[in-house]
């Protein structure tokens, strides 16, 4: 304590600390920390911009610290009563998980490969077998040993190399999202010398020696380049290819045939791709054909030729194919139209089947097809609201296909669908320790009228027996952007508000994927309000309907639905009882006009370029800390990781100072900056995160008027 007093005073901070210091003695909550005002100023576009906390990003600046330090005591003195209620929340959250689990295992080449977790360690243990599951088994990351020491652990690349021998992989001990390349030797277990920063993706070439990976710039977190890199030396490699077009992100990737490695470039609305054949690694790249703006094309490749996803007559995309020998668009031939009722998300090629993962009515479909009788199926799923995603398959010359579904009351589930037979078998669902029982619950999909008339899906669970009378509790979460669909996947923590009688739902808003590209458009740019006028339509059908009362409604969105919620509680402060806004992406305009920033200079084609007068003019209206005003908020936790590399801290830090100087209400404001090594996603570590969970929800709950 001590220690942060001295740290405040030299800092010069105005704030309201020294009572944190003797709340412990007086027993009374003390008053929230007031940020000091320095006023920055900028003009755009003729417009005047005052940011009285800008200094707020000179992150190695102690009183910073100092600063975020002060805001977590505070939060700290007003949850302090939450404290048991939390370890109870932890515990029921531990018990409905299987502690110690193997997933189904997957075969890739002469191994079957799978991943466990031991009851007490925070990272999983990936591991294989050598033919069958009888065999013994080679540990070949153990996350936890790697963890040893680091407050964060994430592993992001995984490849092994063709003849099992060499396995590459990228991790990240500090939540910034950069990646470090590693290769170890599965004979020996050594870890040889190759090392590379900021990697992305990681593939292995035909010859077993030779790996391609894309590398990020430094300052903007862009992957712009690609290096071939011999396997076991310490050099880096030779630079393939470097995309100079700042909206442009490369990755590189190899057929599930193993024949092609696909070097793909990408900005928000455009796509090239370029290939070699995988058993020549010095060949050099082709482009399948020429970018052109406003064109997305994703390739796969089958036999003598190149199937490709391309968007290029309608905004659902269709599927094409070209010979390999000449791939270019004047080749293409039609295999599937554009439907503008069904989006074409992705898709997976086998030798004699192909899969197409689609989007129907807000909901995600999978359909199977055989090409050599053109038969079509859709593998048909049970529930109003679900998931429904590849597993992993490795094998090209296959008939079983491997899926999996869930929903929220099913637990995740993995099934082998016969290609040939038209059948599933399930493999695997997830156990749910504690006496879980799906049929206590209630699944709906409900349709609320936006302003302009369209129907805003919204997935809704609840005990069967809830009384919806309009006085109950309610939760509603939100995301809308990037055309990201949130289906419903299972989540055992949720179970903690449901079985105290909280109906809780998920709002699919336009600015989503959920429907199509079109629900994308129309709220993207200059439609992005529309995103934050589905989500007010959204809780006023649920609050109209009798799924809760306002006046127990607490929202959550994070990231760019932390965008989300802090427009949302400027338009209609009135509607809600708290929120909870996760590393929100809420200082748009300053964000946007810092190209230097990670992620800025790509989603102009998101948000829109506020240089340009006309996207300034629009944005400036909704941006969440440029329209705080000196009204009545409600209650609200934000949250921010100290080391989060995708929406900066000094967002949500500096929207908090600005609204704790401007709020005209009593209302609780706490912000929470996890200040260890952390990322945008919170903590690594399965536990770590179980109690950012158990914090959450007694948050949540509390404002709710549930705390048992």
């Amino acid at each position: 304590m001590n220690r942060l007093l001295r740290r405040i005073q030299i800092s010069g901070l105005v704030l309201g600390s020294v009572m944190v210091l003797t709340a412990a003695d007086t027993g009374s909550l003390p008053s929230p920390p007031v940020a000091k005002k320095v006023p920055h100023v900028s003009e755009v576009n003729g417009h005047k911009m005052v940011d009285n906390y800008f200094w707020l990003r000179d992150k190695p600046k102690p009183e910073v610290r100092a600063y975020l330090e002060a805001e977590n005591v505070y939060t700290d003195a007003v949850m302090k009563p939450t404290e048991a209620f939390q370890k109870k929340l932890y515990a029921e959250m531990l018990g409905r998980i299987k502690e110690t689990d193997v997933e189904v295992p997957y075969k890739e080449g002469d191994y079957l490969y799978y991943v466990r977790t031991e009851a007490g360690k925070q990272y999983p243990i990936r591991c294989r077998k050598k033919g069958s599951m009888d065999a013994t088994e080679e540990v070949l990351l153990d996350v936890n040993e790697l963890a040893k020491g680091q407050a964060f652990m994430m592993v992001a690349a995984f490849a092994v190399s063709p003849d099992g021998n060499l396995l590459a992989y990228s991790y990240d001990n500090t939540g910034f999202r950069q990646f470090t390349l590693a290769v170890k030797d599965l004979r020996t277990g050594q870890v040889l010398a190759d090392h590379a920063e900021r990697v992305g993706s990681v593939v292995w070439a035909n010859d077993n020696k030779t790996i391609f990976y894309t590398q990020e710039d430094a300052v903007s977190k862009r992957q712009y380049r690609l290096y071939r890199h011999a396997a076991g030396t310490a050099e880096p490699g030779a630079l393939v290819y470097e995309e100079k077009d700042e909206r442009f992100d490369v990755s590189a990737d190899k057929t599930r045939s193993q024949v092609y490695i696909f070097l793909m470039l990408g900005s928000h609305t455009t796509s090239e791709a370029r290939y070699i054949p995988a058993d020549q690694p010095m060949a050099e790249f082709k482009v399948m054909e020429p970018r052109k703006q406003g064109v997305e094309y994703y390739p796969d490749h089958n036999g003598e030729s190149f199937y490709v996803r391309v968007n290029d007559t309608g905004r659902n995309f269709r599927l094409v194919k070209a010979p390999v020998s000449d791939p270019g668009s004047k080749n293409w031939k039609e295999v599937v139209a554009q439907d503008p009722k069904v989006m074409l998300d992705d898709m997976d090629f086998f030798k004699n089947y192909y899969v197409l993962y689609e989007r129907e009515n807000g909901l995600p479909q999978i359909r199977v097809n055989d090409l050599r009788s053109g038969q079509s199926r859709r593998i048909e799923f049970p529930e109003p609201a679900y998931a429904a995603y590849s597993y992993v398959n490795r094998v090209y010359d296959t008939t079983e296909f491997r899926y999996g579904y869930q929903s929220p009351i099913t637990p995740a589930s993995v099934f082998a669908y016969d290609m040939e037979k038209g059948t599933s078998t399930l493999l695997k669902q997830k156990e749910v320790p504690g006496g879980y029982d799906r049929t206590k619950y209630q699944v709906e999909q409900i349709y609320a009228p936006a302003a302009d008339g369209v129907k805003v899906p919204i997935s809704v669970v609840h005990l069967k027996d809830a009384k919806l009378d309009g006085k109950g509790a309610l939760y509603l979460y939100g995301y809308g952007s990037y055309g990201a669909s949130i289906d419903m996947f299972f989540n055992s923590n949720i179970f903690s508000m449901v079985d105290r009688g909280v109906v809780t739902a998920v709002a699919h808003i336009r600015g989503g994927g959920e429907m199509g590209k079109a629900w994308h458009d129309a709220g993207r740019m200059m439609n992005k309000k529309t995103t934050f006028t589905d989500f007010i339509a959204s809780a006023e059908y649920l609050v109209g309907h009798g799924y809760g009362s306002k006046e127990r409604l607490v929202i959550e969105g994070r990231s760019a639905g932390g965008l989300l919620m802090g427009a949302v509680l400027n338009m209609r402060p009135d509607l809600f009882k708290a929120a909870l806004v996760g590393v929100p992406f809420v200082d748009v305009m300053n964000t946007m006009l810092d190209e230097s920033l990670p992620l800025t200079v790509g989603e102009f084609e998101e948000w829109g370029n506020p240089k340009e007068k006309a996207a300034f003019d629009y944005m400036i209206t909704y941006s969440p800390y440029d329209n705080v005003e000196a009204k009545s908020y409600p209650d609200m936790l934000v949250k921010t990781s100290f080391n989060d590399s995708q929406v900066m801290y000094w967002e949500p830090a500096k929207y908090v100072a600005k609204m704790r100087a401007l709020r005209k209400d009593h209302n609780t404001l706490i912000l929470k900056t996890n200040l260890s090594p952390a990322g945008h996603g919170g903590a690594s570590g399965r536990y770590d995160r179980l109690k950012e969970a158990s914090f959450d929800y007694a948050y949540i709950l509390r404002e709710m008027g549930v705390e048992n």
